[in-house]
């Protein structure tokens, strides 16, 4: 009996060594479809120009790194000659598919320009995974490079209903097919030391009696941190024992959120971590937490979430974006309106007041694991088929 031949996938977008929810994305992508096709995977050599990027560095420096995928590194976002270099890698290959991660009108010349270059043999084999359509912080601007930058999309493929919504004004019409996020804990779950509550806790200098609220992730106007800190006040007057965790590098200045803790008197209940998060310290923080608060001014979907759950912790997130999708109410979590601190202090007395009987552990594993992610596999061999 004559086996099928394996079809060919090329993935274009950021993978070790660089760090953030997109690389982590598509290094998982890339292990989930390996298994079932030839997936080549093209890398930058260069992501974002220093002088663009908000942080310390792009690259992650991690010590303990499991998802080192392989991957040529070609693709220099701001060098012309490189997306010449990339377009004729990828028709060397002759993939059935070539899938494009989208995220940030930034790179909308460099995926125009590699998509045209391709020519009439790839144009109905280009998929464009838009993890976002506009950015989180959108200028004038952003619109024109995102239409440049889907102009030769073929398909589309989206990570929530909001994303799916949002694309269609630059579908026109085309495919758009959706997943979702994996659950990010077990990858961190191999890198980290495994503590238990109360010595994660104790690392980070509570008692063993406190009750923990992690922000987790880097800051933004866009993420509602001082939000959260608004609400401190009351969730303390409430409940004395509540800490709030806060790590994550600052990619606004800091100097407002720290004269903001100092303005409500928060310094006893709050530390906070200005500092990349590297893989081997992630577990330790969800360990310490009882919930994970998103106080999001706008979102489409969150890596963080999928951390949360990973980790099999509840969440407490604004109804923004494609973010309620993913939490049952009162089981994995709550949904409450965006911009207000009144609406974060009575989901927070809610989740204890509710904790002694709910077992959201269980009702985060239920949902975890009814993840669609865990079929993209199949959702890629409907695609390729439609598109051949």
């Amino acid at each position: 009996m004559l086996q099928t031949p394996q079809k060919t996938i090329v993935l274009i977008g950021p993978t070790y060594p660089y760090r953030g929810g997109n690389a982590l994305f598509m290094s998982h992508l890339y292990e989930a479809l390996e298994p079932h096709f030839r997936v080549h995977f093209i890398n930058y050599t260069l992501l974002y120009p220093s002088l663009l990027f908000p942080g310390t560095t792009q690259y992650d420096q991690s010590q303990a790194m499991t998802k080192q995928i392989p991957s040529e590194r070609l693709l220099s976002s701001v060098n012309p000659l490189s997306w010449l270099r990339v377009a004729r890698r990828v028709r060397e290959l002759q993939p059935d598919l070539v899938v494009f991660d989208w995220w940030n009108p930034f790179f909308g010349p460099s995926h125009y320009a590699i998509s045209r270059l391709l020519g009439e043999e790839f144009q109905s084999k280009i998929l464009f995974i838009t993890e976002n359509v506009i950015s989180h912080e959108a200028r004038a601007i952003d619109t024109i490079l995102t239409k440049l930058g889907l102009r030769n999309a073929a398909s589309f493929l989206t990570l929530s209903s909001q994303v799916a919504e949002d694309v269609k004004v630059f579908a026109h019409g085309k495919p758009i097919y959706r997943s979702e996020l994996p659950v990010f804990g077990d990858f961190y779950a191999q890198t980290s030391l495994q503590r238990s509550k109360d010595e994660a806790k104790q690392g980070f200098g509570f008692a063993a009696d406190d009750d923990v609220l992690l922000f987790f992730g880097y800051v933004r106007k866009y993420k509602g941190l001082d939000i959260l800190l608004r609400a401190m006040p009351t969730i303390v007057r409430e409940n004395p024992r509540v800490k709030l965790l806060i790590a994550g590098e600052f990619y606004d200045d800091p100097k407002p959120y720290h004269d903001l803790i100092r303005e409500l008197a928060l310094e006893p209940h709050v530390k906070m971590i200005n500092r990349f998060i590297p893989n081997e310290e992630v577990a330790a923080f969800y360990a310490a937490s009882d919930v994970v608060i998103l106080p999001y001014r706008s979102a489409t979907q969150s890596g963080i979430l999928g951390i949360a759950y990973g980790f099999e912790r509840p969440v407490i997130i604004t109804n923004v974006g494609g973010l309620a999708e993913s939490v049952d109410e009162g089981k994995t979590g709550f949904v409450v309106q965006p911009e207000s601190p009144e609406a974060l202090v009575v989901a927070v007395r809610t989740f204890y007041a509710l904790r002694p009987t709910t077992d959201f552990a269980a009702h985060v594993r239920l949902r975890a694991h009814s993840n669609a992610f865990a079929h993209i596999h199949e959702l890629f061999a409907t695609i390729i088929s439609n598109e051949a």
